[in-house]
């Protein structure tokens, strides 16, 4: 049984999975560094200093100034602002990441358009590799590129 699980854990995907979730915690801090340090600053200035944190609905009679002021009493609350905060920032943080992976695909890309490995056949146009010295779909002999 435990030679069975060394197998298992020192499969590849199991390892690329590890690393995976290490790096994406790593990156996280990242991201919410870029959203909170970056990102959220701008956006609170043009929206006039909003915090929805603090909109909240008490579910007993009693009114609370603050959410922290209900907490701190015990009271049973709707967060509904805590809510709304964490799907803003996670759509920033979508939308951080997304313009991230953006370019770095575009990154990518640039290297990965190297020379060409194919060429035309003259005579069929079919593509064929730049070594080949005949064409594999009409047999006519072509000098190596």
């Amino acid at each position: 049984m435990l030679e069975d699980f060394k197998k298992f854990i020192m499969r590849g995907n199991v390892m690329d999975l590890a690393i995976g979730v290490i790096i994406g915690g790593a990156f996280s801090k990242i991201i919410s560094s870029l959203v909170d340090d970056i990102l959220m600053p701008p956006i609170g200035l043009l929206l006039g200093k909003v915090d929805f944190s603090n909109l909240f609905a008490s579910l007993t009679s009693a009114r609370y100034a603050t959410l922290a002021e209900a907490q701190a009493a015990g009271a049973p609350t709707l967060n509904y602002g805590v809510f709304i905060n964490n799907v803003v920032d996670f759509l920033l943080i979508s939308l951080a990441i997304f313009l991230l992976i953006r370019a770095i695909n575009r990154l990518t890309k640039k290297q990965a358009e190297a020379a060409p490995v194919t060429h035309a056949c003259p005579r069929c146009l079919s593509q064929i590799p730049l070594k080949a010295s005949r064409c594999p779909a009409c047999t006519s002999e072509v000098t190596p590129q």
